[in-house]
């Protein structure tokens, strides 16, 4: 199967609506985190088949859950989840927060070459960024684990905002040890096509 066909298959698995040329723009996506990743490592996989699954599907399958228009994603790395996020909707707002100055490059390179005009890059550390505007929304695909995330980026948030925190397994203990002033909202199951894995979306409120 093309890459172009496991990436559609995969949406209409999600339910989700992106045009074909929006489809197009996240296997160019792919593409040039390939070219980069032999430079600079950005991912652990090489392999384009399981980018669609592991990085593409996996990211667009918390667009239909987000109602937020104002969001930030800590510690994107390579663009993910922001990167999708943005491409499926054009209407979202995304700030890519990395420390890495070579992370960062890559992000910005990819927003050009993208022609991705509703994202912005900022290279910094969370804990000292200071934004003029907070954020509806902060989510975190693999920066740490649920307390961290929410301790280091609660400033950022702004009042009545959600963490939104991608993981594995059902993370039990992780839940159990958020700080006080913040509760779980919920936790939402993620099935990913092609992914046999478990997936959860966690949303945490302050």
């Amino acid at each position: 199967m093309s890459l172009a066909s496991e990436l559609q298959q995969g949406i209409t698995a999600l339910k989700l609506k992106i045009s074909p040329r929006d489809q197009h723009r996240l296997l160019d996506y792919l593409a040039l985190l390939q070219k980069w990743n032999k430079v600079y490592n950005l991912t652990a996989l090489r392999e384009p088949e399981k980018m669609v699954s592991h990085h593409l599907l996996d990211s667009l399958a918390v667009v239909p859950h987000i109602t937020a228009h104002h969001i930030l994603d800590v510690g994107s790395g390579a663009g993910l989840p922001g990167i999708p996020m943005a491409i499926a909707r054009g209407d979202w707002r995304v700030t890519l927060l990395d420390s890495s100055h070579k992370k960062a490059a890559f992000l910005k390179q990819a927003a050009i070459e993208l022609k991705l005009s509703n994202i912005t890059v900022c290279c910094e550390r969370v804990e000292a960024w200071r934004p003029e505007q907070k954020f509806d929304l902060i989510i975190s695909r693999a920066f740490s684990d649920l307390v961290e995330f929410v301790t280091l980026s609660k400033h950022l948030l702004q009042e009545c905002g959600i963490f939104a925190a991608m993981k594995g397994v059902y993370p039990h203990e992780e839940i159990a040890q958020l700080p006080s002033g913040y509760r779980l909202e919920r936790v939402i199951p993620l099935k990913i096509p092609g992914l046999k894995t478990q997936r959860h979306l966690v949303m945490v409120k302050a």
